[in-house]
């Protein structure tokens, strides 16, 4: 039986990369140093407590959001940090490792025939230091800094599609508000990749614990 698509891309943090346990051991790694002990839990809420990029008036790098966020962890939480401190937190990405599912997934799917792809809230450089971990060749890669935007704004959408050339595309991802949403807006086939068994109020056609199933259904 012929695969039903073409081309397959992903988001990156938070589908192929397990970026909370990632943050959790950078914020760790670096406050201990500094004599400092933090919540790991309350790293996470205040990290995911901000206003989406998306909505800011000008675009501003990745790197420079991941320093910010930092120093506004520090701040709430009592570990006063310098900006030139807070550099270690975009430092980090690099070491933020996959998924178990994610290069065994990955695989099944390169070996079945399906060009793969990924399109990510990130910097190049950033993402340069991510790709070392999989096991996999990526076709082609959209950033937020080639488009200058943010996800769940359409940038990200409307370059992969000249990417992808016609040729007949799914996207899987694990967030719902930043890739699922715009992805029904443009009729673009979707995979939620629904790692914390969340709900929603419009659920996918196709909707998977993990990539294994993803890769079940495909390969």
């Amino acid at each position: 039986m012929a695969p039903p698509f073409d081309v397959i891309t992903f988001d990156c943090y938070g589908t192929l990369i397990d970026w909370e346990t990632g943050m959790q051991h950078a914020f760790a790694e670096a406050s201990v140093a500094d004599g400092v002990q933090l919540d790991p839990r309350e790293v996470l809420r205040v990290l995911f407590d901000t206003r989406p990029a998306s909505e800011l008036p000008e675009y501003q790098t990745y790197r420079d959001r991941l320093t910010d966020a930092a120093m506004r962890v520090g701040n709430r939480l009592g570990w006063r940090i310098s900006r030139e401190r807070a550099a270690f937190f975009p430092e980090s990405l690099a070491r933020w490792r996959p998924f178990p599912d994610t290069n065994p997934a990955l695989e099944r799917l390169r070996d079945a025939g399906y060009a793969l792809g990924i399109l990510s809230n990130v910097d190049d450089d950033l993402l340069a230091g991510t790709l070392r971990h999989f096991t996999v060749p990526f076709e082609f890669t959209v950033t937020a800094q080639q488009v200058r935007s943010y996800k769940p704004a359409l940038a990200h959408f409307h370059a992969g599609r000249e990417r992808v050339a016609g040729r007949r595309w799914l996207h899987a991802a694990q967030g719902y508000v930043y890739d699922v949403e715009p992805c029904a807006q443009l009729a673009l086939p979707v995979a939620w990749i629904n790692r914390k068994g969340e709900t929603a109020p419009v659920r996918p056609e196709r909707d998977f614990p993990t990539l294994t199933e993803l890769a079940d259904w495909l390969a």
